[in-house]
């Protein structure tokens, strides 16, 4: 048992770390039953189709409405504190959902209610949780860490968890949810042992404003050269993304005549290309810049919305959704590290926070491109704009990532801000 906890989570990556992954993989996994739970809960409470799509909605707005502020206290604050506070709340509320279901007392709006605050305590938690890393793993560790990091949420958000969560849905509708407070308050326990390195005291309240402090992670994003080349990046291909996955059922069953199983099956495709990423990514960072592997990876991700866009194969459109899940891993892991390696430790929680709504702002405005070029153009045509777009920002950005390479040192600390 030690030399698999050793393969998997290596010792010189630290106790804090372990007990953090822990954490994560366990909140992960309840996250990833009510990526399940969540929509078949509201379907199950009420038929209206605006109340549906609304779930979907106050899942996607927290991000979007409190991200800022959530990376300004993770910058002021005890990060491990605000992880377990959160966490906390949101063991709360799933308390109260499950004790209202199983005595057949929840209205669709107190499930709505129930359903947009535990997305408010996942956005203080996960974008707390991402600063955590660098403040446990030393700088060349980075990489193998967040790979570790982000298998977790691969394996268990997006492949084990949602059908954990529609089996247990099946059995109960109480179940899913008192699965995911028992699964968050492992999580709460497990991040309770982690022990943090001492850092600098952030400005007080009566020093700083939020919005001076807000406005400072904003200048120094916009003056840094690689984090915001990545933050433009990821902004702009998930306009492209959400174009075309916003449609991807539609494109399942109108183009490659797949019913509901073989839509599940091309998500399951693409997390186990993720799986294959996690495997070789060590060893491919080893060998290629982190530069070279983000411009491979965004030639791959055009490729991909073209083959789709071409094809009418279900198993050609399985094959090219295993590479992009691949390339998802890579990429993102590889993203991940260059901003915890650039990004001072004091604006950790900021960066984090505006590069997050710069994916979730990017998935918002592609699927509302997405839902408008499908009724005049057909269910292909999101994918056709995805590699358009695409390929005009790999021409335009393509010399920028020269800029991002394995020796990037950690920027100075910036200046504090006046005005």
């Amino acid at each position: 048992m030690s030399r698999v906890v050793e393969a998997v989570v290596p010792a010189r990556l630290g106790r804090g770390f372990r007990w953090l992954l822990a954490s994560s993989w366990a909140t992960n996994l309840g996250d990833g039953v009510a990526v399940a739970a969540g929509p078949l809960l509201i379907a199950s409470l009420t038929d209206n189709p605006f109340l549906v799509s609304l779930a979907a909605l106050l899942r996607w707005a927290p991000p979007m409405l409190f991200g800022l502020y959530a990376g300004v206290l993770s910058d002021r604050l005890d990060r491990r504190r605000i992880v377990i506070v959160a966490n906390a709340v949101r063991v709360g509320v799933l308390g109260v959902l499950t004790l209202a279901l199983v005595t057949d007392r929840l209205s669709v709006f107190g499930a709505l209610l129930a359903l947009a605050l535990l997305a408010t305590g996942e956005v203080f938690a996960d974008n707390t949780t991402g600063t955590l890393t660098p403040m446990l793993v030393r700088r060349e560790d980075l990489a193998i860490a967040n790979a570790r990091v982000l298998a977790g949420f691969i394996t268990l958000n997006q492949m084990a968890g949602p059908a954990v969560g529609a089996a247990l849905f099946a059995a109960g509708r109480a179940w899913p949810f008192a699965a995911e407070a028992l699964l968050a308050a492992a999580g709460l326990l497990l991040v309770s042992r982690v022990s943090l390195p001492p850092r600098d005291a952030a400005p007080t309240e009566e020093t700083r404003s939020v919005r001076r402090d807000i406005v400072e992670g904003l200048r120094w994003t916009v003056r840094h050269p690689a984090v915001r080349t990545l933050c433009l990046t990821i902004l702009v291909f998930n306009i492209t993304y959400g174009a075309a996955w916003s449609v991807l059922v539609l494109y399942a069953s109108d183009r490659l005549d797949l019913g509901a199983v073989g839509f599940g099956l091309l998500s399951t495709v693409t997390a186990v290309g993720g799986l294959l990423g996690t495997v070789g990514y060590g060893w491919l960072t080893r060998r290629v810049s982190l530069g070279q592997i983000m411009r491979i990876g965004l030639i791959i991700e055009t490729l991909t919305h073209l083959g789709l866009a071409v094809t009418t194969s279900s198993w050609v459109a399985s094959a090219i959704l295993f590479v992009f899940g691949a390339h998802a891993f890579v990429w993102g892991t590889t993203s991940l590290t260059v901003r915890q390696r650039a990004v001072p430790a004091q604006l950790q929680g900021r960066v984090n926070s505006i590069n997050t709504m710069s994916t979730y702002g990017g998935l918002v405005v592609g699927s509302a491109v997405g839902g408008l070029l499908v009724t005049p153009f057909g269910v292909t045509a999101p994918f056709w704009f995805a590699f358009a777009g695409s390929a005009v920002l790999v021409a335009l950005l393509w010399r920028e990532f020269t800029r991002i390479a394995h020796e990037d040192e950690p920027a100075p600390a910036p200046a504090v801000v006046t005005g």
